[in-house]
């Protein structure tokens, strides 16, 4: 029996072949491929021995903010769409929350504000679902969500069900030190710091800013490099560069923010790898250095 026919027969999960995946990602780069979407943590345990069976490889895309999907490609995509009433589970504050990994960050933000959870500032504009974040420890100017993190847990491709403790090895810049191949983030526990009244105006303002500093209205992937340290922002250092506007096909450097690449229409995977590769020839010419991406290709 084909991975296809299997799938099939598991409830709580929609296969979708060949399908225009531009709007998997933030980004909206032209690509084609099979998405799985599963509904629940337990569909994903019976699907993943299957893949494994099949010798399929799967690749899990969330809200895909910083993911280069390629033009086609034969990888399974997995979507997780996880049932979650948020409205009712946020109408009041906890100690802790237990939380889907589907669950937009949106959320989070606005319950803060609504609350004033002390620490969960640090979500403010990130576009990504809750674990996608935790894969790569996203985070603002404010910190890093993964202090917030009591405990992470995963499906392995065997099917079987983990609880990853966190400590302060879990995480270091934009990386997790504790996913491991073919495991899947479902689901995590998150702490806050208390209340602080300040809150609600300090992701308000920080709301703001990034509203006028970066191009969240465009379709872009969020910041493409790393920081190297705060002062040798990656940003900074291609302003400098005077690249600001440099394009390859239908792809370019934002105009707003040069750590940015805006994607005006038609734009594909060898789009931004060109665009990669031109300002890191130039930045190892002029700054002895090539810059790290924080997307994922």
């Amino acid at each position: 029996m084909s991975w296809k026919k299997e799938v099939s027969e598991i409830s709580d999960c929609i296969l979708k072949e060949n399908i225009d995946l531009s709007s998997y990602t933030t980004f909206k780069l032209s690509a084609t491929g099979t998405v799985l979407e599963i509904q629940t943590k337990e569909a994903v345990k019976k699907i993943l021995p299957i893949l494994v069976k099949h010798k399929c490889d799967y690749r899990l895309v969330g809200w895909g903010a910083n993911q280069i999907l390629p033009d086609h490609s034969e990888l399974i995509f997995i979507k997780l769409v996880f049932n979650f009433d948020h409205q009712d589970y946020f109408s009041s504050s906890k100690n802790e929350y237990i939380l889907p990994a589907s669950l937009g960050l949106n959320h989070l933000t606005s319950h803060a504000s609504k609350f004033n959870l002390e620490g969960w500032e640090v979500f403010t504009g990130i576009p990504a679902s809750l674990g996608g974040a935790i894969y790569m420890n996203a985070g603002t100017a404010l910190g890093e969500i993964g202090p917030l993190v009591k405990d992470v847990t995963l499906i392995t491709p065997d099917g079987s069900e983990r609880v990853e403790i966190i400590n302060e090895k879990s995480f270091s810049y934009r990386k997790n030190h504790f996913v491991k191949a073919g495991e899947v983030i479902v689901g995590a526990t998150l702490i806050h710091r208390g209340t602080n009244p300040e809150i609600a105006g300090k992701i308000k303002t920080y709301l703001e800013y990034r509203k006028s500093s970066q191009p969240l209205a465009t379709k872009n992937c969020g910041c493409v490099f790393k920081n190297a340290t705060t002062y040798f922002q990656a940003g900074r250092l291609i302003d400098h560069m005077g690249l600001k506007g440099l394009n390859s096909g239908h792809l370019k450097v934002s105009p707003k923010h040069s750590n940015f690449m805006e994607n005006t229409g038609g734009a594909k995977k060898d789009d931004f790898v060109n665009l990669v590769r031109v300002i890191n020839a130039y930045s190892d010419r002029y700054l002895g250095i090539e810059f790290e991406l924080e997307v994922k290709i």
